[in-house]
């Protein structure tokens, strides 16, 4: 499997339940101007996939306050997401959360990012576009491992980080960090300061 990285996201389009509980047809491309956190993961109805859907709309905000947008994917049909949103978080549901979720019953859009197992469900896959339509960075998780909302959102200041400064973000870096200059003098100099953290 080769990684999308530095490449132009698979666009598609398809039904989706959005936040107000409507269907309609959601185009990727339509959001280009804005960073897209897509979010695909296995199964309505299942174990891990409502805590990170639940996970990722608690903090929603935050990531709208850096205009990007999440976008959920999963196998099922939009009535499947429907009803999923409106069963109650006390019986497994994920509540009236507020960015959409859309169905890929052809399993195609799985299958363009390559996170498709056993031509059957997605993997937990996250997706960091820029406002460009470019893949930035992605993660990959088995099925029994749930991603982290902090990382993404560390991932997303990350991004915004060095577009607007043209600085690099090492290891660990959250905004406020000091970041490095591109060039082997930048390194030295950030190491001198920083080597007894690493």
């Amino acid at each position: 499997m080769s990684s999308l990285v530095t490449k132009k996201a698979p666009d598609f389009s398809a039904q989706a339940v959005m936040a107000d509980n409507s269907f309609a047809e959601l185009k990727l491309s339509d959001y280009l101007g804005k960073y897209v956190v897509l979010l695909f993961y296995p199964m309505d109805f299942t174990f891990v996939c409502p805590s990170e859907i639940i996970a990722f709309n608690k903090e929603l905000e935050k990531f709208k306050s850096r205009n990007a947008e999440i976008i959920g994917v999963s196998t099922d049909s939009h009535y499947s997401h429907f009803a999923w949103k409106n069963t109650p978080v006390e019986a497994g549901g994920i509540g009236q959360i507020k960015y959409p979720l859309v169905a890929d019953l052809s399993k195609n859009i799985s299958r363009d990012y390559g996170i498709l197992i056993n031509e059957s469900v997605a993997l937990r896959g996250l997706f960091l576009i820029d406002r460009n339509g470019i893949v930035r960075h992605s993660v990959i998780n088995d099925l029994s491992l749930g991603r982290s909302v902090d990382e993404a959102l560390r991932m997303l200041d990350a991004l915004r980080f060095t577009e607007e400064h043209g600085e690099v973000c090492p290891a660990n870096w959250r905004e406020g960090d000091e970041a490095m200059k591109p060039t082997t003098e930048g390194v030295a100099n950030y190491l001198a300061k920083h080597a007894g953290q690493y």
